[in-house]
């Protein structure tokens, strides 16, 4: 492999790499939900933690495709409503959008 070709490569690894977060930096600026995020796929989780008092739901889960992001265990808002129907160790189904700057799970499917 020549030094150039070398270069070319890791430059496009880097940019690749690089992509999915210019779209979550993106949407915190205009601080807006794009249309995509709208329309975008359920992500599968499991409920690892609920604190109803705080409102607040800790999943694992796969990658969020709306928000760029990869699968990982994190905590999200979530109405009352939702924590209620919820158990620890729950398989689920939901979306998650950025709202007045959290994130917060806006459908949820069990």
């Amino acid at each position: 492999m020549s030094l150039r070709t070398l270069v070319v490569s890791i430059a496009l690894a880097g940019v690749a790499s690089v992509a999915p977060w210019v779209a979550v930096a993106a949407n915190e600026v205009s601080g807006t939900a794009t249309k995509a995020s709208s329309s975008s796929s359920f992500t599968p989780g499991e409920v690892k933690r609920i604190d109803a008092g705080q409102g607040k739901l800790t999943l694992k889960h796969g990658p969020i495709e709306n928000l760029g992001m990869p699968g990982m265990t994190m905590v999200f808002r979530a109405d009352a409503s939702v924590l209620a129907q919820l158990q620890v160790g729950d398989q689920i189904r939901f979306k998650a959008d950025k709202v007045d700057g959290t994130i917060q799970i806006t459908e949820l499917q069990k």
